[in-house]
């Protein structure tokens, strides 16, 4: 009896490790087909077919659309829930239901492979963990070198496999860390995740200061606050991102026309992605009242228990329909008549780029985007002994710029008056009254730090700041009173 017994139970694993290797070689083979993702259906040639519902294939290629053009999956989430759109979802049953969509199904479909035409086995792998002694099972997310099965152009795609993996890289460089830069906030720092420090090659990080928070620095502390090493640098933040964003106005001045008549003819051809939606959902809400309505003139008026459930599954159905009309005519009405441009204004935008460029409405995400298409890093150090920033910038297409900047010293600010102004007052005050030094600057374009015209008054308080009054000449300084 026990030899039989051992036999039977060698027999029952060698059974089972030939249906696991039976199942692994035909996920080699790409035909092991387990759970249907959203947008799929299990084909009959064993590959993924497109769902043929429009409007499941539609909401999938608008999560794409959107990530590509905001840059983050949390991005992507917010514009869904803004406009109340709904994503699809199957159930155990294999149908189709709508609900509001969450970070976890948006980030499913943009980093699940099968959306990029491969298919892919073996993601995931089993895990088992002690605490106390007490077993913990887990489920742990594999390298994609070790993946069981990973085949490209397998099936029919929402996205090419080319476009998939520019879309992880995207969501590999949005993760906060040493290296990524992060994803693109709202806040005021241009070169957030770009700077990194010459002394000891740490990312810089991002200080607020002021009363009001308003006061911009890049300071380089991480060695401090991992390991209570010295700190290394720290600067004020917005001499800095004044000039890195006029090197980029001035590498991309020159395709400004072009790219601005580009975006005439996107906007042109552009569709309204919310409209849309809502069109589909209320093909699909009219088509379910239809259904309901059928069902319910098919039922036996007389059989009240089936012909009242009928009637009250129509009324829902009706109800629906006139949610999404007013939801459509809300959004209409919200949009109001958009004018599309013409190529002689979108001509005249593009020849002052740097006037939109520092208007305070223009989104400041989108410049960053802008900032970090054309620039991979900027390397930064601070020269005590000269007071200037050093920033040495590397472009993507791997050129580099070195710039020097003077360093505010403490007690300055941005509304100083600069030190050539200064220079040409020292000068001309040994031998020109107030008023002839305010015409002087006047016709030669320079302005205070406050960005107005000099007047009379204004050299004086320059004068008397500076400590000019001395060398000023006994007649000129009898002339001024």
């Amino acid at each position: 009896m026990g030899l039989k017994g051992s036999l039977n139970e060698y027999e029952l694993d060698l059974l089972r490790q030939r249906s696991v290797e039976a199942r692994r070689e035909k996920a080699r083979r790409g035909e092991l087909l387990v759970t249907a993702p959203v947008g799929y259906l299990k084909g009959e040639e064993q590959h993924w077919e497109k769902d043929p519902d429009r409007r499941v294939q539609e909401a999938v290629l608008l999560v794409f659309r959107k990530f590509l053009e905001l840059g983050s999956i949390r991005q992507t989430l917010l514009w869904f829930l803004e406009h109340g759109l709904q994503f699809p979802a199957y159930t155990r049953q294999s149908e189709t239901c709508w609900k509001r969509p969450s970070y976890a199904t948006i980030y499913r479909i943009l980093t699940n492979p099968v959306y990029g035409g491969a298919y892919a086995y073996g993601k995931t792998e089993h895990t088992l963990r002690y605490e106390n002694g007490v077993p913990h099972r887990g489920i742990r997310r594999k390298p994609r070198e070790q993946w069981l099965a990973l085949l490209p152009n397998s099936h029919e795609g929402y996205v090419s496999w080319e476009q998939f993996q520019q879309i992880q890289q995207a969501i590999a460089e949005n993760v906060r860390g040493s290296e990524p830069s992060g994803a693109v906030q709202v806040g005021a720092a241009l070169l957030a995740g770009l700077l990194r420090c010459r002394r000891c090659g740490r990312k810089l990080t991002v200080l607020y200061t002021g009363n009001h928070y308003g006061v911009l620095r890049y300071a380089c502390h991480r060695g401090w606050l991992d390991s209570e090493q010295p700190r290394c640098i720290a600067f004020g933040g917005m001499s800095v991102d004044e000039t890195i964003a006029k090197e980029v106005l001035r590498v991309v001045q020159p395709a400004g026309v072009e790219a601005a008549v580009l975006a005439g003819e996107e906007e042109a051809h552009k569709q309204d992605d919310v409209l849309d939606a809502w069109r589909r959902d209320l093909e699909a809400a009219r088509y379910a009242s239809q259904r309901a309505q059928k069902q319910y003139d098919a039922a036996d008026p007389q059989n009240r228990l089936v012909a009242d459930e009928l009637e009250r599954r129509w009324n829902q159905a009706l109800q629906r329909v006139q949610e999404i009309e007013l939801c459509i005519e809300q959004h209409v009405h919200g949009q109001g008549k958009v004018t599309t441009p013409t190529r002689k204004e979108f001509d005249d935008l593009a020849a002052k780029l740097e006037t939109v460029w520092n208007f305070p409405d223009t989104d400041i995400r989108l410049k960053k985007r802008i900032v970090r298409t054309l620039i991979h890093e900027v390397v930064v150090d601070v020269d005590p002994s000269a007071g200037e920033v050093i920033l040495v910038i590397h472009w993507k297409g791997g050129v580099h710029t070195e710039l020097r900047l003077p360093r505010r010293r403490r007690g300055q600010n941005s509304a100083h008056t600069s030190k050539e102004i200064i220079d040409t007052v020292r000068v001309l005050v040994r031998i020109c009254s107030d008023e002839v030094i305010a015409g002087v600057l006047n016709r030669n374009g320079l302005l205070t730090g406050h960005g107005n015209r000099w007047t009379q008054e204004r050299v004086a308080s320059l004068r008397v700041i500076t400590r000019f009054l001395v060398t000023m000449p006994t007649s000129v300084r009898r002339k001024d009173g």
